[in-house]
């Protein structure tokens, strides 16, 4: 055999010898065990839910609210937790909500009225009053204005000219930016299923803009609501309301005249 032929068998037979080594080595090492620490565990209450989706004006039964457990963490001071508050769900039975309740909601007493109060009373804010008025398709955006909805109040009347003797149609804005409270009894807008053209519109007013709107009544033959886009709904402060009309005041307002097909802008009525 040639020199040669040795040394390949050699050399194979070592190579052999190292990958079996290794392979022995391979199989008798133990295996990595990836050890996982428990995961915190975290505190919690129970805690007064909605379980449902509750509406503005909704009386509460026991179907509507339960104890769902809550991070300790995460607990406020207005949640009715049940070690504070064991009875809580009978307690809030019969109360009304001043505001809605979204699915998985703390029930928190601020946004509760209880029975012996009055709803509207208690949804009004400090100051503010609640006036009503008549409205129709026509007069309120075609029936597409809806509680919480912000409108414009405009007064048409007719005025006698007295030289040509002629009756002319004025029309002047009254009340900017105001809220409406409800749509006859409807206070909120059911999820935009269906449009109810109401017979009467409760809007929330300053004294001052009630008895604007009760003067107005009066003088007019008819009142409109104009819709405003919810980028408008704020800034105005009513310094554009018709003043004028309570206050005997000389400062003219914003008045159109509609005569014979033509507008014109003239002074406040006084």
């Amino acid at each position: 055999m040639g020199i040669t032929r040795i040394i390949v068998l050699g050399i194979a037979l070592l190579a052999g010898g190292v990958a079996a080594f290794l392979a022995y080595n391979l199989a008798t090492a133990p295996a990595t065990v990836e050890v996982v620490e428990p995961a915190s565990s975290i505190n919690t209450v129970e805690v007064l839910v909605a379980n449902q989706d509750i509406s503005i004006g909704t009386s509460l039964s026991p179907d509507l609210v339960e104890w769902r457990s809550w991070p300790q963490s995460g607990l406020s001071e207005r949640f009715l937790d049940r070690i504070d508050n064991p009875g809580a769900l009978e307690e809030v039975v019969q109360a009304i909500a001043r505001a809605s309740f979204f699915e998985g909601e703390p029930i928190t007493e601020g946004k509760l009225i209880r029975p012996d109060s009055g709803f509207l009373s208690a949804i009004l804010p400090a100051g503010k009053r609640a006036v009503a008025t008549n409205i129709a398709a026509d007069t309120s955006a075609g029936g597409f204005i809806l509680p919480n909805d912000r409108v414009d109040v405009i007064m048409t009347r007719q005025k006698e000219d007295p030289v040509a003797g002629e009756i002319e149609y004025v029309t002047e804005t009254i009340l900017n930016n105001v809220r409406v409270l409800a749509i006859d009894q409807t206070i909120e807008d059911q999820n935009g299923e269906q449009v109810v053209v109401g017979q009467t519109a409760t809007l929330e007013l300053t004294p001052d803009q009630a008895q604007i709107l009760t003067v107005a009544q009066q003088l007019s033959e008819r009142l409109t609501l104009a819709l405003r886009s919810i980028a408008d709904a704020a800034g105005e402060d009513g310094s554009r309301d018709a003043h004028h009309l309570v206050s005997g005041s000389k400062q003219n307002g914003a008045v159109t005249v509609v005569k014979s097909g033509v507008a014109r802008d003239v002074g406040g009525i006084r």
